[in-house]
């Protein structure tokens, strides 16, 4: 006779191998939109819009099947036979299937074609410089976004359901509560250090870099912290991304001919992404144990070995010579390379060659305009005006054309509520560099000597092993002892650049 034991472990495995296998298919569909930004030829568009369209729906009729339903109910009513794990496991599922129950087929196979239609359109608005080419699809996808929205939660405003879709477990108050205190004290300290700061060196000014040269200088920065090239790849798309599981996370960067850094740190940041996804358990890989917990935990990822690694001192201590050899740069030292990795660029209006301050000014920018339009206070056509005033309220710049404003990030081609994770994630990252630093002895010295896995093997202990288990909120006090808070990432960086500008 079967035991309550042995019913609850039939109950968790029926329901793990029905959603197993809609996750395989959401692999599938990452790998094809992965080859649209990388690979497919430009008239694949209404080929692959119907083909992602297609397995959008194959997942959505999985998740959505009544047996899927009966085995979620049977899991819950065996909670208590399960581990920690297993009841974790179970909470996500269930998250997810929230979140697709009430959403009708038709409008989930309707947004995923629209989302890929409207990334062609967007790209060849932005080489136009025509907001107007790309506005109808941006109008139609808010609707199509609010809508569905709406099924998942009616008694929500449509804007917090979608920012719950990459943030599930960090309120929206709390993450409006941070940037508030970043307004407060980065747009004071940036204008310090536009009226009284020493101007910094500039050595890669002045001079062109092929392409070639800069790819080989980011592949051998990839080499230098240990990218995983059985399990990965580099190579280039318009707007640099990751993408991926713990089998294979490839990355891409952009080029830009007068100025090698940008690739350079791009290729880092994507590589910090990559490190999360390939730090996920193998063993777990189709459960939600094996993926990453939420945008915020895996942009922390990428901005702590953008900014705590590779924007250091003891960094372009190790890393100097490479780039002189690749560039063929006379004469360039580490403190002038550094100082040019920390640069602050105050009138540049593009957010991913943003310096580390401005960037998140950026980043609040969107998020407002984000709200604004998608509840319905500005119409499509006043983003460009409204985009342009606040551009010059933030960092005293207006954008000269549409290319270099509201058309300049992918993001609205396919979603909406997303860009808060790109601050909150080096929020994070500063609060976990903190205590990575207490923990393990003289960080500094193992960067200036290219001893990187020490910090790897801490992120994947301590973020990566975890999955979903814990919802973000306990997964940072599992890290770090405490909540959520800005003041490690203010303390960072007011420390580092009042002395690099010798405030």
């Amino acid at each position: 006779m079967a035991t309550r034991q042995d019913k609850s472990t039939d109950a968790y495995e029926a329901l793990l191998d029905r959603y197993q296998r809609l996750a395989y298919v959401q692999d599938s569909s990452m790998v094809l939109s992965w080859d649209q930004q990388v690979m497919m030829p430009e008239g694949g568009t209404p080929a692959r819009a119907k083909q992602l369209a297609a397995l959008s729906a194959v997942v959505h009729d999985l998740i959505t099947a009544d047996e899927f339903e009966a085995a979620l109910r049977e899991a819950e009513d065996t909670l208590e036979a399960l581990d920690e794990d297993q009841t974790a496991v179970v909470r996500e599922i269930h998250r997810k299937y929230d979140r697709q129950e009430n959403v009708p087929n038709d409008l989930v196979a309707t947004l995923a074609e629209t989302k890929t239609e409207s990334q062609s359109i967007w790209k060849d608005a932005k080489a136009d410089d025509s907001f107007t080419e790309f506005a109808p699809s941006l109008k139609k996808l808010k609707r199509l976004h609010v809508k569905r929205a709406k099924h998942i939660n009616p008694d929500k405003p449509p804007y917090e359901v979608l920012y719950e879709d990459s943030e599930p477990y960090l309120p929206l108050e709390q993450v409006e509560h941070i940037f508030e205190r970043l307004k407060d004290k980065l747009i004071p300290l940036i204008d310090r250090i536009r009226s009284e700061g020493h101007t910094l060196p500039d050595p890669f000014a002045g001079r062109s870099y092929d392409k070639e040269s800069q790819r080989a200088l980011s592949a051998a920065a990839l080499d230098h912290i240990d990218y995983d090239r059985m399990h990965g790849r580099l190579d280039t798309s318009p707007h640099p991304f990751t993408s991926g599981n713990q089998f294979d996370a490839r990355i891409t960067t952009r080029y830009k001919e007068g100025d090698p850094l940008d690739a350079l740190m791009a290729t880092v940041h994507e590589y910090g992404h990559a490190s999360y996804m390939l730090g996920l358990p193998r063993d777990e890989y189709g459960t939600p144990l094996g993926e990453s917990l939420s945008s915020g935990v895996h942009e922390s990822q990428s901005r702590f070995w953008e900014n705590h690694v590779a924007r250091t001192k003891p960094f372009w201590e190790l890393f100097t010579p490479v780039l002189t050899d690749h560039l063929s740069v006379e004469d360039l030292a580490a403190e002038d390379a550094y100082a040019a990795a920390n640069r602050i660029y105050p009138n540049n209006h593009i957010r991913v060659e943003a310096d580390e301050l401005t960037y998140h000014l950026h980043i609040i920018l969107r998020c407002e305009i984000d709200r604004a339009f998608l509840e319905g206070d500005i119409s499509v056509d006043e983003i460009p005006e409204m985009w342009n005033q606040k551009m010059e309220t933030y960092l005293g710049v207006t954008p000269p054309t549409d290319r270099k404003g509201c058309l300049q990030d992918i993001h609205w081609s396919s979603r909406f509520a997303a860009f808060q994770a790109y601050t909150i994630g080096s929020v994070l990252a500063a609060q976990l560099d903190a205590v990575m630093r207490e923990e393990i002895d003289d960080v500094d010295h193992k960067i200036r000597n290219g001893e990187f896995g020490p910090l790897r093997e801490w992120m994947e202990k301590n973020v990566h092993s975890h999955g979903r288990k814990y919802p973000t909120d306990a997964l940072i006090e599992e890290a770090t002892g405490e909540p959520l808070t800005a003041d490690y990432f203010l303390n960072y960086v007011d420390e580092k650049f009042t002395d690099l500008y010798n405030l």
